[in-house]
């Protein structure tokens, strides 16, 4: 089996002009040899006709003179017979075969019918058979052309050529291969660099055509890869001090209990820090799997009807203790609305998005939520006046394990990865989000949901 796809495009090459070499070869000796072989025979008649005349205007005196005349023609072997079947004349040597094919047509010619012969005939080859009257008895002239030494001519070119073209043909393939596989080996190194974890690898190139258009593609996936790359590192290190940070405390107020005698009061305050740390991971722990739950290729989710505007409401008032805290004016204006979603998994999504928002809102600021039906979808909105997000941040806001510089603020908390959730779950709703903000006025979100769940036809 031919691994190299350089060898393969060379040999398909020539493959295909060797087929089309045999296909046009049939073609032609379908469509034209047919047509050559009659127009050789009426130029056979027509100039067998003359000789004819000639022969009957002759006398007897130059008949021989006649016949070494005609002999001296180089491409036509011809033959006369008498009324009995008698070769009269033959202007050049031929074989028994061919006077046992004249044989065949003779007594046919003899009575006046002109001969051709039969374009399938290979055997035969190009004949025609002629009557004329001479002495006063019938006779028959047949005429041959003699082709072999010009066919031959014709046919050495046509290898000839046909060679010089493959020749010529495979070079300039070959050249052509290698420029057509050296983009792909290029590609192939590139990918084995990356495969290794080295993400800065960048390709030129000035095509336009598919190894073009493959090779900016391999260039987006690079810095896509590593801008993913560059979010995990960070995850890992985030992620590695909120373990570290709880874990350190717990063990060091453990300790304290442990060794140390205190008040009843101390003692409930370090247990109540204990409590705080434990839930920081528990939250931290819960959130990784339940990404990981949404990530998984068979998660499946559970529909039902029920009204999203009552849904909104009852989140809204679940968290009212941290908007109250920050004395942040919370606005709903809901439309009555009946949807076939699951409800649990809708329920992360609103609580996720409020929760942000009120993180990021600060005190005495204000969060608007409205939820509208367009056409046979829905349209949440949250409109905050918090912090808002930089312009180059909204590409990455929903990216797994991607924290804005300002959320990693221990006071605000946060792990990264409850907009990743979000994300997951309105995907897996065929919905979509939009986001808009401004730093320092604020961001507004818009969670777009089919009113019945189903896949959208493509």
């Amino acid at each position: 089996m031919i691994k190299s796809l350089y060898v393969k495009v060379v040999v398909i090459f020539l493959s295909a002009v060797l087929l089309s070499i045999i296909a046009a070869s049939l073609l032609i000796n379908r469509m034209y040899v047919g047509q050559l072989q009659s127009a050789m025979q009426d130029s056979m008649i027509t100039s067998g006709k003359k000789i004819i005349q000639v022969y009957e205007q002759a006398d007897g005196d130059h008949l021989d003179a006649l016949m070494n005349g005609i002999s001296s023609l180089p491409f036509y072997t011809i033959r006369i017979y008498d009324n009995g079947g008698n070769l009269l004349y033959m202007s050049n040597e031929v074989t028994s075969g061919q006077i046992e094919k004249d044989a065949a047509h003779l007594e046919a010619v003899l009575e006046g019918a002109v001969y051709r012969s039969d374009f399938h005939d290979r055997e035969r080859g190009v004949s025609i058979g002629l009557p004329f009257s001479g002495d006063g008895s019938p006779k028959a002239m047949f005429m041959t052309p003699d082709l072999k030494g010009s066919l031959g001519m014709v046919a050495g070119f046509l290898k000839s050529q046909l060679l010089f073209i493959l020749g010529f043909g495979s070079i300039l393939i070959i050249i052509a291969a290698t420029f057509i596989v050296r983009p792909l080996h290029r590609l192939n190194r590139a990918t084995r660099r990356m495969a290794k974890g080295d993400f800065t690898v960048s390709l030129q190139t000035k095509r336009t055509d598919e190894i073009g258009q493959l090779t900016r593609s391999f260039n987006e996936m690079a810095r896509e890869l590593g801008a993913l790359e560059a979010i995990r590192k960070q995850f890992v290190s985030d992620v590695s001090h909120e373990i570290q940070s709880p874990l350190t405390s717990i063990k060091g107020f453990t300790q304290a209990l442990k060794h140390k005698q205190m008040d009843e009061e101390s003692r409930m305050r370090l247990l109540d820090i204990i409590e705080e740390e434990s839930d920081r991971l528990s939250r931290l722990s819960g959130d990784l799997l339940q990404l990981s739950t949404l990530e998984y290729e068979h998660f499946r989710l559970d529909p039902s009807r029920y009204s999203l505007d009552e849904q909104l409401r009852r989140v809204v008032i679940a968290h009212e203790p941290q908007w109250a805290a920050k004395n942040v004016q919370l606005d709903l204006d809901l439309l009555p609305i009946k949807i076939v979603a699951d409800e649990d998994r809708l329920s992360q999504v609103w609580s996720n998005l409020i929760i942000n928002s009120i993180k990021f809102t600060g005190s005495g600021g204000h969060i608007a939520i409205t939820a509208t039906e367009q056409g046979n979808q829905v349209v949440v909105t949250i409109a905050d006046t918090g912090v808002g997000v930089e312009e180059e941040e909204l590409l990455h806001i929903f990216k797994p394990f991607y924290k804005a510089d300002r959320s990693r603020d221990h006071k605000i908390g946060g792990n990264g990865i409850g907009l990743s959730i979000v994300k997951r779950i309105v995907d897996l709703h065929y919905g979509h989000i939009e986001v808009s903000s401004l730093p320092g006025r604020g961001t507004t979100l818009s969670v777009w949901l089919p009113l019945v769940l189903s896949k959208p036809e493509l």
